[in-house]
């Protein structure tokens, strides 16, 4: 402010002498100058929010709705760029930052149904949009085109979050996370995954769910491309973490070198009810168990349940003492991330979906890969009648047949997966053991 006065009067002293003349000039052009210097430094938070539908162009540069068109590479405030921090974990916003230029993130998000009548917009902590509330602690936000309650979807939201937490340090645990899907707000999580936070994070999951005020958060971390950014190495550490945290939070102790579990080959089928099931699952265990004593003997040991009559903590102590993991494709395979690192999974899939179901199948593989394991192959049913009328379509015709068997084909898979586990048993108790999985914030 002194140097724009000091401006005004050197013009002034270059086409007046009166002293008089000089100070009338300096009274009257200093309101105005006042003015435009607090109209600026208030725009982009005192107009923000007079609708929810508001567009006014921020200060940043940014439209303050929140983008969802379709194909956009992001939906979620999509005019800033998120930067991986550090190099190696999933790219994210972080607010306030420097990139922000020391300013929070508010939210105006009532809809969930409408993601272009939700704004967004950067503001500094004395200068908040009228009737916003202020959420004090960190809020951990996710914004996906997936859906949080699959879990497998879910769960490539979920572990950016968790990574960034453990190399945060652990500390201090989320007061609030978020949840939206192409800019429209979402309560949660799927109640496993819901589980998977709490373990992981040492803390409820409280979910800031909106109202017609707008929303501002002290410290905001928003992550909008699920795993893009993530290292291999970081992906293998983060879930060592949670399967470390989710063993911790179920009391689950590391049995893996007491007795003969060195040396034992633990086989676990989780069956499915309903869609994916298999039509004979007396005859599935039946070959299953075959096989596992042909191989391993005394020292095989394989374990039969059912997903939907197991809670969390009873699949996180099911899988922890799993060598090789069998099961029908579907949301009930996540519990894969509990196993150790370099045990094996067997898939297996109704008819059609080997045809239709294009790259979508193949998630759990994926999920192997990034969390250490090694997925063994899959067995799809060449048996079953065509869709009525030719319909391709997999979600109407193909997605929930039941599976049927192929004793040999399974005996022949069985015997190969069963046979390279009890060798690396073998090796592996002839090394000494290895060391557990880690559960240090890094």
């Amino acid at each position: 402010m002194g140097d724009l006065t000091d401006k005004h009067q050197s013009t002034m002293k270059s086409t007046s002498t009166s002293p008089s003349h000089l100070t009338r000039k300096v009274l009257y052009l200093t309101p105005p100058v006042l003015l435009t210097v607090l109209f600026y430094l208030h725009l982009e938070t005192l107009t923000l929010f007079f609708t929810v539908q508001c567009a006014s162009r921020l200060g940043n540069g940014g439209d303050d709705r929140l983008d969802t068109r379709e194909g956009a590479d992001t939906w979620f405030i999509s005019t800033l760029n998120d930067t991986s921090e550090p190099p190696g974990e999933a790219r994210n916003l972080q607010f306030p930052s420097t990139a922000s230029a020391g300013r929070l993130l508010c939210l105006a998000a009532p809809s969930r149904r409408d993601g272009t009548k939700n704004a967004y917009a950067l503001a500094w902590p004395g200068a908040l949009p009228r009737g916003s509330e202020l959420r004090p602690g960190l809020a951990l936000l996710s914004e996906t085109f997936y859906d949080h309650s699959n879990l497998w979807h879910g769960l490539t939201s979920l572990v950016p979050l968790v990574s960034w937490h453990a190399r945060r340090g652990c500390g201090p645990a989320p007061a609030k996370w978020a949840f939206f899907h192409h800019g429209e707000v979402r309560s949660g999580m799927s109640g496993w995954l819901m589980s998977l936070a709490e373990a992981a994070t040492g803390a409820p999951v409280v979910v800031e769910e909106f109202g017609t005020a707008p929303v501002c958060f002290e410290e905001a971390v928003v992550f909008r491309r699920n795993l893009a950014g993530m290292s291999t190495e970081r992906l293998l550490e983060a879930f060592d973490f949670i399967r470390c945290k989710a063993r911790a939070q179920c009391g689950v102790v590391d049995a893996s070198g007491i007795g003969n579990e060195t040396t034992n080959l633990r086989v676990t089928i989780l069956f499915r009810t309903g869609g994916r099931s298999f039509k004979d699952e007396a005859g599935v265990e039946r070959v299953f168990r075959k096989e596992c004593t042909r191989v391993a003997g005394p020292s095989c040991v394989l374990t039969v349940a059912h997903s939907d009559n197991l809670t969390f903590c009873d699949q996180v102590r099911l899988l922890s003492r799993t060598d090789v993991f069998i099961s029908a494709h579907g949301a009930q395979m996540t519990n894969l991330v509990f196993m150790d690192r370099n045990s094996s999974i067997m898939e297996f899939y109704p008819m059609g979906w080997r045809q239709r179901a294009a790259g979508g199948q193949f998630v759990f593989r994926w999920m192997a890969s990034r969390a250490g394991m090694r997925h063994e192959g899959s067995w799809w049913d060449p048996a079953g009648d065509p869709c009525p009328d030719g319909n391709p379509d997999i979600f109407s015709c193909y997605k929930n047949r039941r599976i049927g068997m192929d004793e040999a084909a399974f005996s022949e898979f069985a015997a190969k997966v069963f046979t390279a586990n009890k060798e690396r048993k073998s090796v592996k108790a002839r090394r000494g053991q290895e060391a557990g999985t880690n559960c240090k914030c890094s």
